[in-house]
């Protein structure tokens, strides 16, 4: 893929994962959009990034989607790399009442229903492109769950079933469908988990982490897994049960924390 003279829309490019590939991609000259569901993280990440664009847009609606469809053509009609990158991760006790199933099942609509929707929507324009990228950015968690996080980890082992799928099928266009699986990242998505949740897990600089992935894409690496992620592919094909065991310990931490609650 090369990275500059590109039109990119980066969906949850209002801060971490998303924000720092639209730094990086505007320094080399690409048109970047941003999308994201608070205005306010929009208007400060425009502040930060001389030249970015910015639409609010909540991707795990679909009435939002087909808006935001409509709205990127209209007026960047050159649009030739989507990047899935929205995304939000919860730790989830299943013994409890889930309260509305509608917030039960968010981190679905967010994380796996929008790219998928997305995709589907941007697709028959990117395949007019002679450069067109798709990249889908999973997680180091869609080799390997981490149990206290449930439906985040199902969402990204989707997304990367999705992805490989994808790649299969657009095979004979110019389409290249690229999944970039971030480690622990210092984001703000990790923000509610405690030390002990991510016990014997190497948080990665966010700015080491997007420049491997950078790279990556560069050279058309086209399953990018930095860090640990390399790491949980690995042992999840050599020693499955003794890698889940062992993403399985903050579970009685969590039970205990609920009864004593």
């Amino acid at each position: 893929m090369k990275l500059e003279g590109n039109v990119i829309l980066i969906t949850g490019g209002s801060n971490g994962i998303g924000l720092e590939l639209a730094k990086e991609f505007r320094a080399r000259g690409n048109t970047v959009i941003i999308t994201g569901r608070d205005q306010a993280r929009l208007d400060a990440a425009q502040r930060q990034v001389p030249g970015l664009k910015v639409i609010r847009s909540d991707i795990s609606q679909a009435a939002d989607i087909e808006a935001l469809h409509g709205q990127v053509l209209s007026e960047f009609p050159d649009l030739n790399v989507l990047v899935n990158n929205a995304g939000v991760m919860r730790k989830t006790n299943l013994h409890h009442d889930p309260g509305s199933l509608e917030d039960f099942t968010a981190e679905i609509d967010i994380n796996f229903t929008g790219p998928v929707r997305l995709t589907q929507l941007f697709l028959p324009d990117l395949k007019r492109r002679a450069n067109a990228a798709i990249v889908n950015v999973s997680s180091g968690l869609a080799f390997v769950p981490l149990p206290i996080s449930p439906i985040y980890c199902a969402t990204k082992a989707a997304l990367h079933s999705f992805s490989l799928s994808l790649r299969a099928q657009l095979a004979q266009t110019k389409v290249k469908v690229f999944e970039i699986a971030p480690p622990a990242t210092q984001t703000d998505l990790l923000g509610s988990f405690q030390a002990g949740d991510l016990e014997g897990t190497s948080v990665m600089n966010l700015q080491k982490m997007v420049q491997l992935c950078l790279k990556g894409l560069a050279s058309d690496h086209l399953e990018i897994r930095p860090g640990q992620s390399n790491l949980l592919k690995l042992m999840n094909r050599l020693a499955p049960g003794f890698i889940l065991s062992q993403l399985s310990k903050p579970v009685a931490r969590m039970l205990a924390e609920a009864l004593e609650s």
